[in-house]
Order: structure tokens, then C-alpha cells, then sequence
């Protein structure tokens, strides 16, 4: 059922029309710029490592490049919405803008491989909220209504980045330096800044006073790094049973059973009961993190695949990838546009997840067995019909809460889909890594390549794979099914109301 709450009447005054089109194309170009500086930097890494290892003088511990930003981005998400829902979206962007800035400078000049790791733990903890605030403040000033095209924008962010990251990395690495890769941060950060300093004062006020409650981030943070350490190191560098695996996956159960302790005992907690009670909300942010997660996998092992089974290079397998991640956008679009005109606006979705389903359980039935072209045509069926899911996902959320709620709300969602990501990719690296036998524990994904694994293993262990790909999928179709479908509102007065939670 269908109810909704008045605001209260300072909220209901605050409440503003609509933004002139002129206005919210100026923010968004900048918010995109941001939000482009994190999604790149999870991407244009990865090719230059070898590189950054061999002039450093340390190749050992180079997992830890990527691991420490992962780390330091994916623990301070929520913190960034609470603290956009507190002080404001503008000051925090900008805030975190800044420390990401500072994180390139400091990677840029490092001199040691362990201060690079420490730089780019910074520059995480700049970048780990530009993506759920640049959500947001589409948020601030669209209704829900006509909130799904503009999502549109931000996934063709990330198949800017997933697309150029890869080869702008190896092309600066070696033609140029490593270093280049940081400095670039710094002319796009600061054209970022001043994008988005002044259009920024345009948007809708929505935050009220609070505190922030310390000892909950703490715990959060703690217990996602402790369980992000876990998954990044299990069946690579310590076997999935050994003694620092089992510790690690204790201490965050422990954190994580106190942050729970303090989201019930705490006055004011970093997330607020009634957006975790939401069923819209639990609902969706479940149904993204399955959907999400598993295609972040695929995105990851799916290289292997080309290389190991169909013998492709280590280029054209990157290529290899491209359905897969213009597809998505395609989808996004479709779905996005389609929220503007239908009333049951998640019956795309249900049928793009549908097609999914079906197009990666072909994919099993014929692993090995099925030709490049057809192939890619069908990763290109199966990303739209993923992709559809995405806009619904997230503009259902946020229309599920009060506007002072939506950058706790979108940094939560966020942050659990970042986490189910981590969580499936684990899943699959067991699968990859586990099944090659006793090689499996220290091998990484580019050992498999290099070491020549033979290929009906690796056909054997990928319908594996893409029988967990089904099993993904399909709980993401059943919790979307589960999420309520509210009306979506339209209009400036609506956009200041939201669903009272059950």
C-alpha cells in the first residue's frame, strides 16, 4: 500500500521549483567530471602495474595499490552521504574533491612503493564518495520522475572509464611515465572544483543539523576494511582455511555485530533505522548488489576466459569485453527513458533481468563450445538486459525517503553494492583459483594466463562460473520482484514528500 506523510511545514516552505534545464546541465557536466576521476582511478591502474613495480623495485607487494584504495573508497561511502545529508551536498564534493586531488599529488611524487600504497589510500578516501554524491545531487534536482534519464549520465561514466582506463594506463606507462597517471588528476580535479564550486549553490537545500555519530564510523569502517582484506587476499596469497583468512572474516563479524549493537543503541546512528527498516530501500539495494556484484565479476574473470579458453591476447580479450560494457548503458537507457512514461515502470527490468538469466545459462550449456561473434552478441544481450535494472534500482530508493535522508540513503545503497560486489568476486576467484588445485593459493589472475592452465579445466571451472552468474541474476530478479513499486513523483511539492515506512 501506498502512504505517504506530509512534511513537516519548514520543509514543505523550503520546497522549490524546478530547476531550469540550463541549470542542471551545468551541474551535472561537473558532477560527471568528478565522479569520472574515481571511476577512472579503479581502472587506469591495473595496466601500469607492472610498470610502477619494475621502476619502484618491489612487485611483491603491488596487489596493495589497488587493495589500499579499494580499502579507504569503499569504508568512507556512507560516511559521505550522512555528512552531505548534515553539512550540505556542495561542501562535501568539494571536500572530496580536494583529498583526491592531494592523494594524486602524493602518488604522482612517491618514491617508494609503500608510500604509493599510502597515497592512494588517500586518494581514496577522496574518491570514495564522489559516485554516491553525484547521485545524489541528480537527486537534489530532478523529481523521481523524470530522475531515470539523468541516471543515464553517470553509468555512461562508467563505460567512459571501464573503456579509456585500461588503455590510457598501459599507453602513459609506456610511453610516458607511471606518474602520468596522477598528474592527470590534477588539471581534471581542479576543472571539477571550479565546475561545480559556483552551480552548486543553485541546488535545493534539504540537510538539518546533526551529529555525527564517531564510534559508528568507526566500527563500519573497521569491519569493512578487515572484511575487504579477507576477500582480497583469500586464495591468493593465503589459502581460504588458513589461520589469517579465518581471523580477519572473525574480527569484521565482530565489528560488525557491534556496528549493529550501535545502530540500535546510539541517539543519532550513522544510518538511521527507519531508511535499513524501508523495504524499498532493503529491498532494492539488495537486488542492485546481486546484480552489480555479479557483473563486476564477469568483468574481472572474463579476460581469463578469453585467453585461456578461446586463445585470444591479452588486447583483443580486453576488447572482448567492450559488449559487455556498452551494453549496459544501452539498458540503462532504455530503462531510464522508460520510467519517464510508465506508471509500472519495473516491468523492464523484470524482462532485461529475465533475458540476462536466460543468456547466461546459453553462456554455461555451451562454455567452450560457442564462437567469438556469437559469443560477444550474446554478452551484449546479457549487459542490456542487466543494465536495465540499474536506474530503477537506485531512482526507487531514493524515492522511497525523505529529501534530508537522500545522501545517507544513496551512500548506504552505495556502500552494500560496493560490499556484494567484493563478496561475488570473491565467490568467483574461488571458483577460478580453487579449482585449479593445488596451484590455486598465491596464483594470481595473470599466472593463470601466463602458466598456461589447460583449456578443459578452465572450460570445467567457467561453467561453474556461469552457473554462479545464473544463481546471481536470478536473486537479483526475485528481490526486485519483492520491491514495491511506489508512484514516482513528479512534481516540486511531491518531491518533498516521501513514503511513510511500514
Amino acid at each position: 500500500m501506498d502512504q505517504r506523510v506530509d512534511p513537516p511545514a519548514h520543509q514543505a516552505a523550503a520546497a522549490q521549483a524546478p530547476m531550469r534545464h540550463e541549470d542542471i546541465r551545468r551541474i551535472l557536466f561537473g558532477i560527471m567530471l568528478a565522479m569520472f576521476l574515481a571511476a577512472l582511478d579503479q581502472t587506469i591502474v591495473a595496466t601500469a602495474m607492472p610498470t610502477i613495480g619494475r621502476e619502484l623495485g618491489d612487485v611483491t607487494h603491488l596487489p596493495w595499490v589497488v587493495t589500499a584504495y579499494l580499502l579507504a573508497s569503499t569504508a568512507v561511502t556512507p560516511l559521505y552521504g550522512k555528512l552531505a545529508d548534515i553539512h550540505g551536498r556542495r561542501i562535501v564534493l568539494l571536500s572530496g574533491i580536494a583529498v583526491f586531488m592531494a592523494g594524486s599529488l602524493a602518488c604522482a611524487l612517491a618514491p617508494s612503493l609503500w608510500l604509493l600504497v599510502l597515497a592512494r589510500f588517500v586518494q581514496g578516501l577522496g574518491g570514495g564518495g564522489l559516485i554516491a554524491l553525484a547521485q545524489t545531487i541528480v537527486a537534489d534536482m530532478v523529481s523521481p520522475k523524470e530522475r531515470g534519464r539523468y541516471q543515464v549520465y553517470i553509468a555512461s561514466v562508467f563505460m567512459a572509464s571501464s573503456l579509456l582506463g585500461p588503455v590510457l594506463g598501459g599507453v602513459i606507462a609506456e610511453r610516458l611515465h607511471w606518474s602520468v597517471i596522477f598528474w592527470i588528476n590534477l588539471p581534471l580535479g581542479a576543472a571539477a572544483y571550479l565546475m561545480t564550486s559556483s552551480a552548486l549553490k543553485r541546488l535545493p537545500r534539504h540537510e538539518r543539523p546533526h551529529r555525527l555519530d564517531l564510534l559508528g564510523a568507526v566500527l563500519i569502517t573497521s569491519a569493512t576494511m578487515t572484511l575487504l582484506l579477507a576477500l582480497s587476499w583469500g586464495g591468493t596469497h593465503y589459502p581460504w582455511a588458513s589461520a589469517p583468512i579465518g581471523g580477519l572474516v572473525a574480527l569484521s563479524l565482530l565489528l560488525w555485530l557491534a556496528f549493529a549493537w550501535r545502530l540500535r543503541t546510539a541517539q543519532e546512528p550513522l544510518i538511521p533505522l527507519d531508511i535499513l527498516a524501508n523495504p524499498v530501500v532493503r529491498m532494492g539495494t539488495v537486488a542492485a548488489g546481486f546484480g552489480m556484484g555479479t557483473f563486476i565479476g564477469l568483468t574481472i574473470y572474463l579476460p581469463i576466459y578469453f585467453e585461456s579458453v578461446m586463445g585470444l591476447s591479452a588486447a583483443s580479450s580486453g576488447l572482448g569485453l567492450l559488449p559487455l560494457t556498452v551494453g549496459t548503458v544501452m539498458g540503462a537507457t532504455l530503462s531510464g527513458r522508460a520510467m519517464t512514461r510508465l506508471t509500472n515502470y519495473k516491468r523492464v527490468p523484470v524482462i532485461g533481468l529475465s533475458v540476462a538469466l536466460a543468456g547466461v545459462a546459453l553462456l554455461a550449456w555451451q562454455a567452450g563450445r560457442m564462437p567469438l561473434v556469437p559469443f560477444c552478441a550474446l554478452l551484449a544481450l546479457i549487459s542490456v538486459g542487466l543494465g536495465t535494472m540499474l536506474p530503477v534500482a537506485t531512482v526507487s530508493i531514493q524515492n522511497a525517503v525523505l529529501p534530508h535522508q537522500l545522501g545517507t540513503a544513496t551512500g548506504a545503497a552505495n556502500f552494500f553494492r560496493q560490499i556484494g560486489g567484493a563478496l561475488i568476486v570473491a565467490i568467483f576467484g574461488a571458483i577460478v583459483l580453487g579449482g585449479i588445485g593445488s596451484a590455486g593459493p598465491g596464483l594470481s589472475h595473470e599466472s593463470i594466463r601466463l602458466d598456461g592452465v589447460d583449456r578443459e579445466t578452465m572450460v570445467r571451472l567457467f561453467q561453474y562460473v556461469f552457473g554462479a552468474t545464473c544463481l546471481g541474476f536470478a536473486c537479483a530478479l526475485g528481490f526486485l520482484l519483492r520491491m514495491e513499486e511506489l508512484p514516482l513523483r513528479s512534481g516540486a511539492a511531491q518531491a518533498a514528500k516521501a513514503p511513510a515506512v511500514d
